[in-house]
């Protein structure tokens, strides 16, 4: 019988559509596992093989686990608000629910064509009310603690996108999503305050098992840094704060310089001299992004304040004041000290401008270029620190700041509080009111979900509002507080809103009156094992841990961490190693290799393809591989004999393989496991093969390859013997001391030529093996008449016989 692959794929999907064996259970007495992809986008052009990379070894992982006896949770959803969307529909003239509708049913279709064992009735979408109610509730509660704030603010202005976008989406100097240039602007916004999350943040990291790059990357990214904050008196009267974590330094400042978005500039604007010639230079930096402005290879440009002097209090020196777009106000206090002597961009800067270059770490020569001080580099010019080395010197100078009242100890991050809104329509609404008496004011919760209004024109404004502050119907209303007129928020919240505890809902999905319920969430939480790209480390999954532990605190989660354990995969590049775009014409559509090969060729595939952590080429006539594979183990099933016991020959591989298996599936090794079993499939077919090992080959391959399983185990009688599918047995054990071969085959040679086998013990000496050897015909005919002059042996490969004619 031929492997019709459609026939039997669609034959088990129904199956599975129909008997729910992928259903998790809240408070089953069973151990339970709950398995966490990141749901996808879904984006017009549905899936492409990118996507089932990570899909695909989430399932397997569940798989096995569910055959281990977990009460497996493992669910699907769509993160459907999002930028593309409405460009899309902005585009084409189509209402974006009606784009996001089309869209999840094409991405449904390929899920379920694909086998993926999700629980299909824990499905949720972001876009949905019925969901978003719950993201608008949590906003709710950051509000409440004053977690939530609205302030004016230099913020990424998308010149595509027309909205505000996050430090994180502004990928050298353009947006991320579009491409396009960013600028700075200043806007009122609403934002979260992860900044006090930021040593938490950190700190929790020592608690779960995530894999090191990226417990490295959210380090990196929240940027804890431990210095000092010094004061310099201004000739203005004011004092400037300064953030460093070079206090030994200070002898040697000779300048400071001031971010053109700095208050103190406007402050001044009456006592800086050449004033028209800063506000041109601060005009000029607002055209650029973060980036832009802090690159380090770019040429220094600033304007000297002319009339403001600060002093230097280590010294007493009176210095000069710039402004100069390479300091953001984003980071410390928008004022930077100026140590040109030790720090290469500040020495590029005093270099244009003329100004002094003092030597505080000897060690180099710094007419030429910055001498970057080592911890053992030794104080000079530096007053009482003379002599001292580097290391010794930080602390010196911080207890002398803090002791002469202009210093005192801090602790900075880089981590910057979060831009929480978007001036777009296609997003969740901001459950807020604007009262001119009473201010800002949430909507009572009874009032939520306060749904998007179903408009014909979703247009983007040129002025940088939402769309939504043209809809006066929508936005005139009440106050819920004194009952007056009162405005409603026409910003909508980031795409990254629904994403940030979406793994919480799934829990208890349709569940009207709470988030989630405490039985359900005690039961299920935290996740066990989430797989997700490293390009979420520092957004998402920064993002969705800050929220969670707010949650925690205030009662309505159980534990400080949404994730015991956090692993990332590689991308899946096109041939030629370049990465898949439209643009390119080298998208892989997972249905063109279904039609042809069947989805359990493509899941073996796109698990075979290479080492799952990282970056691999795509290759359209290595397909045919898996595809072989998956034919030699249908003729396996068609060919095997009817002995139920597992073959003696075989023991030894099956005990191997199914060790191996075992233990790669959950080093995500997937490439290996499936090369063990192809292995596994060789000897069989060699040696043979039972019934009783086909039904071991067939419970390992179940979770890489389960449609072809579980026909084949229904062909075989297995379904009726044990009156369950393969998926629903136990997984298969291993015996270590049966992993290791008992017996060896050894090749038995005559001058270098093969007379043929002998079969004996494990690790056999030589005179063993030579016993055996010379019971073979051809080797005593070859014998007749001649010595043994020299004998080759190799533990466990070869005897080989070098003969010479007998002495008379």
């Amino acid at each position: 019988m031929k492997y019709d692959f459609t026939a039997i794929e669609k034959k088990w999907q129904a199956n599975w559509e129909k008997t729910k064996p992928y259903a998790a259970i809240t408070g089953d007495p069973r151990p339970k596992f709950y398995g966490l992809i990141e749901f996808p986008y879904p984006s017009g052009q549905g899936l492409h093989v990118g996507h089932p990379r990570p899909f695909t070894a989430m399932d397997i992982v569940c798989r096995k686990r569910r055959m281990q006896g977990y009460n497996v949770l493992f669910p699907i959803g769509f993160d459907a608000f999002g930028l593309p969307t409405e460009n899309y529909a902005i585009k084409n003239h189509i209402h974006p629910s009606i784009v996001t509708k089309n869209n999840i049913k094409t991405f449904t279709d390929q899920l379920k064509m694909l086998g993926y064992g999700f629980d299909w009735d824990r499905v949720v979408d972001t876009t949905d009310p019925a969901y978003y109610k719950w993201t608008q509730w949590i906003f709710l509660k950051f509000f409440e603690h004053d977690m939530a704030y609205k302030t004016t603010m230099p913020v990424n202005w998308c010149t595509g996108c027309k909205c505000v976008i996050a430090n994180e989406e502004v990928v050298e100097g353009v947006c991320e999503r579009c491409g396009s240039p960013v600028v700075q602007k200043e806007k009122s916004q609403w934002m979260l305050r992860i900044t006090k999350y930021a040593q938490r943040l950190i700190d929790d990291l020592d608690d779960v098992d995530f894999i090191n790059r990226v417990k490295i990357q959210q380090r990196n990214w929240i940027g804890r840094s431990e210095g000092v904050e010094v004061d310099f008196k201004v000739n203005t009267g004011d004092t400037m704060t300064v953030f460093t974590t070079r206090a030994d330094t200070l002898f040697g400042v000779s300048y400071m310089v001031l971010s053109p978005e700095q208050p103190f500039l406007d402050q001044w604007r009456d006592q800086i001299q050449n004033w028209p010639e800063v506000d041109a230079y601060r005009k000029e930096a607002a055209r650029k992004s973060d980036f832009e402005r802090g690159e380090l290879n770019k040429e220094k440009t600033g304007v000297r304040l002319e009339g403001i002097t600060v002093t230097n209090p280590a010294n007493g020196e009176t210095i000069p004041v710039f402004v100069s777009d390479y300091v953001l106000m984003g980071y410390g206090t928008g004022c930077v000290m100026g140590v040109p002597g030790h720090d290469q961009r500040d020495w590029d800067f005093a270099t244009k401008f003329g100004l002094p270059i003092r030597e505080v770490v000897e060690g180099g020569d710094v007419t030429k270029e910055a001498y970057v001080a080592k911890e053992d580099g030794i104080m000079v010019n530096s007053g009482f620190m003379n002599g001292m080395t580097v290391k010794e010197a930080i602390p010196a100078m911080k207890d002398y700041a803090e002791e002469h009242g202009f210093g005192k100890r801090k602790v900075n991050y880089k981590l910057r509080d979060w831009v929480f809104t978007r001036q777009r329509y296609w997003g969740e609404p901001i459950p807020l009111v604007n009262c001119e008496k009473c201010g800002w004011v949430p909507i009572p919760e009874s009032e939520l979900p306060l749904e998007l209004p179903m408009v014909e024109s979703y247009e983007l404004t040129d002025d940088g509002e939402s769309p939504l502050s043209k809809m006066t119907d929508w936005v005139n209303t009440t106050c819920p507080k004194c009952g007056g007129p009162a405005k409603r928020e026409t910003d909508t919240m980031p795409n990254w809103a629904g994403s940030c505890v979406y793994y919480v809902r799934y829990l208890d999905p349709h569940n009207d009156k709470e988030f989630a319920s405490k039985e359900a969430m005690d039961y299920w939480m935290p996740v066990d094992w989430y797989n997700g790209g490293m390009e979420h480390t520092t957004l998402h999954l920064l993002y969705s841990r800050f929220w969670y532990k707010f949650l925690y605190d205030i009662g309505v989660v159980p534990t400080k961490e949404p994730y015991q354990k956090r692993t990332s995969h590689g991308m899946i590049l096109g041939e030629g190693g370049e990465k898949m775009s439209k643009s390119r014409g080298n998208v892989v559509n997972p249905n063109d290799i279904v039609n042809e090969y069947g989805a359990d060729t493509l899941r073996l595939y796109i698990m075979f393809i290479g080492d799952f952590e990282k970056a691999v080429s795509w290759a359209n006539d290595a397909v045919k591989g898996s595809k072989r594979f998956l034919d030699r183990v249908w003729n396996l099933g068609e060919s095997c004999s009817d002995d139920e016991n597992i073959t003696p020959a075989n023991e030894t591989i099956i005990h191997k393989t199914v060790k191996k298996v075992s233990e790669d599936i959950e080093e995500l090794k997937m490439n290996t496991a499936i090369a063990a079993m192809m292995t596994m499939v060789n000897e069989f077919t060699a040696r043979g093969c039972s019934k009783g090992d086909l039904e071991v080959l067939l419970k390992l391959l179940s979770p890489f390859a389960p449609h072809i399983v579980e026909e084949i185990w229904e062909m075989k009688g297995f379904a009726a013997k044990y009156g369950k599918m393969c998926m629903q047995t136990e997984w298969p054990t291993w015996n270590e001391s049966k992993t290791v071969e008992s017996s060896v085959e050894m090749a038995v040679q005559v001058a270098g030529k093969l007379k043929g086998t002998v079969v004996v013990p494990m690790d056999s000496d030589q005179d063993t093996v030579m016993a055996e050897a010379v019971k073979l015909e051809k080797v005593q005919r070859a014998m007749e008449g001649m010595d043994v002059v020299k004998v080759i042996f190799k533990t466990n490969k070869i005897l080989n016989l070098i003969l010479k004619p007998a002495s008379k």
